[in-house]
């Protein structure tokens, strides 16, 4: 898989970057699109009453298949990220995750427990092929200019909230207010076009991406880096499928017990159930892996990776936390939140939220055009293709907004909270991968404390507000402690989560990067299982204490684990050698 790029692909730049970064920006968007906008949907659809179209699901059981679903969908990166640089070429996954995600959002409009089934198993296969591949495409065009990466990652992840911005907005609207089935297929529909504005442009990457030939894999076994290589033994190997195995069972085994009432994981070793005594030997085999492997590499490759295995871990309680968003956070806007407007207010909501569509849409669409200027002439399929799916998309804003403003009263769909860590990523990004060039830039410990205790501060917000519920539900919070909480999660995001995967291409080998990028999205992988096992909480905590105390516990651990890698900082400026 050569790393060689046409001199076409650098002169043609696109606000300081090549407009290769840009197809990757609306390839992903779309990609974003149809994630966010499925997962904006998907607990409120199983926890909706019957009359409602739901299916009434007890929200313990939505949030242990949410959880499954969103752990899933990065764990097997692995997978795509090894048939990537082995065999198939970063390019060629990414069409075929694009269109496994495709099917997987055709299946889901069904509506089926089947189909239901079906589709999230094509998302996860689908995801597992695109997500770690567009990265490390990022990640190669950008192998010679490494002062330029963490601004290309943050431009890169503004295209992935532009994305998620607009899915939650449209499929979250239509999937509350007109149908089910016409959310998910919408984010099928653009999940589609992604797929193919991405196939009919990738060649602006010159050689980047392309399948692997038989020399370069045969280069892959020889040391020209100088480095020392650690070949997989057989008892990697073992510790490998044991500790995946026991990881996907515990995985499968949550929702699969609470949904059928059958456990796969009946018995007890010791005061352990068979769940936790499952995941738990699991985690110990693959911490002996992970120390085995290690200890085995040369010093400067073994100390980098042991500085991106401390940011790995601190990334599990950011996601763990943050990924209430879909989950805890949804059923607290649902059931809990102020959303029925009338008279002025319902004007002054309606204005701000054609602005909140609008406004970034424009700011987009501008892009665009700038990318039209640089590449239309040479690549017409694909731009025609991106410039009818915004065609496409403008037509359903203003749709939508014509169908809000000619209502007397409104009702806030409870997903729409979801657009604004969209929105606000939208408009901080910019400044952040400014500060992120300049010479203000923090460490990457100081980068990650900051995340953490943002996060913190935003479940604050919430604590405080679900303070003045009653027992009796009759009183509702107003919508500015959620408002408050995305702004602070989101503000703690643009410090953490670019920031880690441009660190982890920094850090980590060339010829490593795609198997550690998908060891990356393991770590947001349990991230996201603990984040919907702690969410499936929500009602026993609230029960037993308050809600209050639910949201508390999210505060004060991301701020106490953000105080800790601040104090790490020698530690892991130590093991980066020199890596800013």
């Amino acid at each position: 898989m050569s790393t060689t790029t046409s001199n076409d692909f650098f002169k043609s730049n696109v606000l300081g970057h090549p407009a290769g970064l840009f197809v990757l920006f609306f390839t992903e968007m779309w990609e974003r699109f149809s994630y966010y906008g499925m997962r904006a949907l998907l607990v409120l659809f199983l926890i909706s009453s019957i009359a409602d179209g739901g299916w009434a699901w007890p929200e313990e059981n939505a949030l242990a298949l949410y959880g499954t679903y969103t752990s899933l969908v990065y764990l097997t990166t692995i997978m795509g990220g090894y048939m990537a640089d082995r065999y198939l070429g970063y390019r060629w996954a990414v069409v075929i995750g694009a269109l496994l995600m495709t099917l997987g959002h055709a299946s889901m409009a069904v509506e089926t427990p089947m189909f239901l089934y079906i589709g999230i198993g094509l998302l996860i296969f689908g995801n597992g092929f695109f997500k770690p591949n567009m990265t490390s495409i990022v990640s190669y065009m950008y192998k010679d200019h490494p002062e330029k990466k963490d601004g290309a990652y943050t431009i890169f992840y503004m295209g992935v909230n532009a994305g998620a911005f607009l899915g939650i907005m449209l499929c979250g609207y239509i999937g509350e207010q007109v149908s089910w089935s016409w959310g998910f297929g919408l984010a099928g529909i653009f999940m589609f076009f992604g797929m193919l504005q991405f196939y009919f442009t990738q060649n602006i990457f010159g050689n980047i991406g392309t399948k692997p030939t038989a020399a370069e894999q045969a280069e892959r076994k020889v040391a020209t880096d100088g480095d020392k290589r650690v070949p997989f033994t057989n008892f990697d190997l073992t510790l490998i499928v044991i500790s995946l195995l026991l990881g996907l069972v515990w995985i499968l085994n949550d929702p699969y017990s609470k949904i059928s009432g059958n456990n796969l994981l009946d018995f007890t070793v010791g005061s352990l159930d068979g769940s936790n005594f499952t995941i738990i030997l699991g985690v110990v085999l693959f911490v002996i892996l992970l120390v085995s492997r290690l200890t085995r590499y040369a010093t400067i490759t073994r100390d980098r990776l042991i500085a991106v295995t401390i940011f790995a871990f601190f990334t599990v309680f950011f996601w763990a936390s943050f990924e209430q968003a879909g989950g805890s956070m949804t059923i607290f806007a649902e059931k809990y939140t102020q959303r029925e407007l009338t008279g002025s207010t319902a004007s002054v909501f309606k204005v701000i939220n054609a602005l909140l569509t609008v406004v970034p849409l424009i700011i987009i669409t501008y892009v665009l055009g700038k990318l039209f200027g640089q590449t239309f002439k040479k690549y017409p399929v694909g731009n025609s293709i991106l410039g009818f799916s915004f065609a496409v998309i403008w037509g359903v804003v203003i749709w939508m907004l014509y169908r809000e403003f000619t209502k007397d009263e409104t009702v806030v769909a409870a997903s729409w909270f979801g657009i604004l860590n969209s929105f606000f990523i939208i408009a901080f990004a910019p400044m952040v991968s400014k500060v992120w060039e300049s010479k203000y830039n923090p460490p990457a410990a100081f980068k990650y404390g900051l995340g953490l205790s943002l996060l913190g501060i935003g479940f604050a917000s919430l604590a405080y507000g679900a303070s003045t519920l009653t027992d009796g539900g009759d009183i509702k919070v107003s919508m500015v402690w959620l408002i408050f909480a995305y702004l602070f999660h989101t503000l703690g995001e643009l410090c953490l989560s670019p920031v880690g995967l441009s660190y982890v291409s920094k850090l980590v080998p060339a010829r490593m990067i795609g198997i550690m990028f998908g060891i990356w999205y393991l770590a947001i992988a349990i991230g996201n299982k603990t984040a919907g096992t702690m969410g499936g909480m929500i009602n026993t905590i609230t029960e037993k204490y308050s809600l209050s105390t639910f949201f508390l516990i999210f505060t004060l651990v991301p701020i106490g684990l953000g105080i800790l890698v601040m104090i790490l900082h020698p530690l892991l400026k130590k093991l980066m050698h020199g890596v800013r």
